[in-house]
């Protein structure tokens, strides 16, 4: 950011302070007023920032919780011993002078000039790690040790009783996490992500715990200079522009739940009080008498993956603020007064847009986007939008992610009541997009998702990516499958060429077959390809076709299986993102064209098993073939294995 851009918009922002207020608010945290202020009452409104669809108004609240802070302040000191030494990753990381923040580090991930070295991780097995000039590596591996006490206490206790492998598998990525280093993992079995969900949601509690003590500290410190009219103390610049400094963002609000359960379970039942958790679960859950089919459905029935996705209430607008205390954490908090926001790309992007800005995530510290995949499933246009502002993009990403990523670690547009003397000093300097930590969670890569760790995030303190060697995936014993090739030499031409290939080599071998001209599904992964094929479709004489894509009514599914099962239609074309929403059976399956390979691998299972669902259906009767160029190469390894896929790629 140009100094000279950062400095007029920081005068601005003192300028409208000052003539708002006549001089700068002590603190522009809610629970951080004067001392002297305490015992004071005042009724203030909250807006519901929540889904606009749960139609909650504003409404009148009596707040008395200066008492409780008395007494919070009291209760940390005794706590807080050793949490704000040198050695402290909090202190090391967002403190007011971080060492890993400087010109050499930042001028080095600006140059994408970094040093990549493979570390084994324990639990987490092999990993690529990136770090720029002028940071060091980390000295130690901190794991649990890095937790308050108070924080970790239920934590450890469930621990004990899990498996040791899952525990130490915690442990890793609390190591990693403990850093601030970037992060981005693909997990497999469902219950590990459980329990890496739990390990994150401990990270996220302690990091909002250390910031909440460090600003009551400063506040006692500077309540003490003011009673014994001393000079106030100058290095209590311990806050951002605005209160929320952790952003989880999530497909569905089924996701949302699961991770709000995570994170009071960090919080001693018997100390804690969780507000409107009842109505969170209602707003967030189903109906008490909605019937969850896909939950109560025999074992088997679905694939495990499809009922843990949507399974629940899976509407994928929603946005909510956390505030957490000592002793309460508080949801449908407003967003300037909240310290962490759940939030869907949708959702997120409503609120921008109603709000006309997104001064709220001018000070996140912890961004955690959870689910890639299925976040690649929805519109990206949301995702990319809403985290804009966290940090830039490069025009290489697709469309999904821009709006979320303009709205992220930009100065404010407003004061929001912010004491620039509690600010620190990195945000002033336009630096916060250098020590934010991300941690990206995701069932397997992208190529828009490696960019996207790779390419725009810009944390000084490194990268640390999960490596993973893939195995081939199951498929009939028998079938043969054929990989049909076509050379590109640039990303730009990959849909051309791929179009060009498909129309004039490989279905018009397809039409000449009479075996091979019926029965056929064909499966795109693009919903573009997917137009390109179908308009080709309707200029072929001899060849009728039926269509499934995710747009498809019930009454039009119905419909398509019918004829393709009946033999009306000859060919099927078939989206990803209607098998990902749908999960349907398809009989009269015998041959199936990949136009490109599936991103999720089990996708390619599914559907060379469908033929095997007819009676008498031998492997032999089965056709399958792959269109592939050397650009599909994280889709093609997680079908093919990773060692099949290097040879496939290295033969165009």
């Amino acid at each position: 950011m140009d100094d000279n851009s950062t400095t007029t918009k920081l005068l601005t922002l003192l300028n409208v302070s000052a003539t708002k207020s006549g001089k700068h608010k002590w603190d522009a945290h809610d629970e951080h007023r004067r001392p002297e202020k305490l015992n004071k009452r005042r009724t203030v409104k909250i807006a519901a920032v929540e889904d606009e669809q749960s139609g909650v108004q504003d409404v009148e609240v009596e707040r008395v919780e200066e008492a409780a802070e008395v007494q919070e302040k009291a209760e940390s000191d005794s706590e807080n011993e050793g949490t704000e030494d040198s050695s402290d990753p909090y202190e090391k990381h967002f403190g007011c002078t971080p060492l890993c923040l400087s010109g050499l580090s930042r001028t080095s991930i600006d140059a994408k000039s970094v040093k990549v070295s493979k570390v084994s991780r324990g639990k987490l097995g092999q990993t690529s790690e990136s770090l720029p000039e002028g940071s060091e590596p980390s000295s130690s591996r901190r794991s649990a040790s890095a937790i308050l006490e108070r924080v970790k206490g239920p934590f450890s206790a469930r621990q004990v009783k899990l498996p040791k492998d899952q525990s130490e598998l915690q442990n890793d990525v609390l190591s990693v996490l403990s850093d601030y280093q970037d992060f981005y993992s693909t997990f497999g079995p469902w219950e590990t992500k459980k329990r890496v969900r739990e390990a994150i949601s401990l990270h996220v509690v302690n990091h909002i715990t250390k910031k909440r003590r460090k600003v009551l500290k400063n506040n006692e410190r500077l309540s003490n200079a003011s009673k014994s009219k001393a000079d106030p103390p100058e290095d209590v610049q311990d806050q951002g522009f605005t209160r929320a400094s952790v952003l989880i963002l999530l497909p569905t609000r089924n996701s949302a739940l699961a991770w709000f359960n995570a994170l009071i379970s960090h919080t001693p039942s018997t100390d804690f009080q969780i507000e409107n958790h009842s109505r969170f679960t209602s707003e967030y859950g189903l109906p008490p008498d909605a019937v969850d089919k896909l939950a109560s459905a025999e074992p088997g029935t679905y694939p495990l993956d499809h009922v843990e996705t949507f399974k629940g209430n899976v509407d994928d607008c929603f946005r909510v603020g956390i505030k957490m205390t000592r002793k309460s954490v508080k949801a449908f908090s407003d967003f300037y007064q909240c310290d962490l926001i759940i939030a869907s790309p949708l959702g997120l992007r409503q609120s921008i847009q109603k709000e006309k800005g997104a001064d709220y995530l001018s000070s996140v510290e912890i961004l955690v986007m959870d689910q890639l995949d299925a976040l690649t499933m929805q519109n990206w246009d949301h995702v990319k939008a809403s985290l804009r502002r966290l940090f830039s993009i490069a025009v290489s990403l697709t469309r999904f992610t821009q709006f979320v990523l303009e709205h992220l670690n930009k100065l404010p547009k407003d004061s929001h009541d912010t004491d620039f003397s509690r600010v620190k000093p990195w945000y002033l300097d336009g630096h916060a997009e250098y020590l934010r930590q991300s941690i990206l969670l995701s069932a397997y890569e992208t190529p828009e998702t490696r960019a996207l760790f790779n390419t725009n995030l810009k944390n000084v303190a490194g990268r640390i990516r999960q490596e993973k060697l893939w195995p081939p995936v199951d498929v009939p014993e028998g079938l043969h499958q054929d990989f049909v090739r076509f050379d590109c030499v640039s990303p730009q031409d990959e849909a051309d060429k791929r179009f060009n290939y498909f129309t004039t080599q490989l279905l018009p071998a397809i039409l000449k077959s009479a075996v091979q001209s019926a029965n056929t599904a064909i499966f795109i992964p693009s919903y573009f390809d997917f137009i390109r094929v179908q308009n080709h479709f309707r200029t072929l004489t001899g060849a009728p076709y039926a269509v499934l894509s995710e747009y498809s009514t019930n009454q039009d599914i119905s419909r398509a299986r019918q004829a393709f099962f009946s033999g009306q239609k000859s060919f099927l074309l078939i989206t990803e993102r209607f098998h990902f929403y749908k999960r349907y059976k398809l009989r009269g399956t015998r041959n199936i064209i990949f136009y490109g390979p599936p991103d999720h691998p089990q996708f390619y299972s599914e559907l060379l098993s469908y033929p095997f669902l007819d009676d008498g259906v031998e492997s032999s009767d089965v056709t399958c073939r792959v269109l592939y160029s050397k650009y599909d190469w994280f889709r093609l390894e997680r079908i093919a294995g990773t060692e099949a896929a290097a040879e496939l790629i290295k033969s165009v």
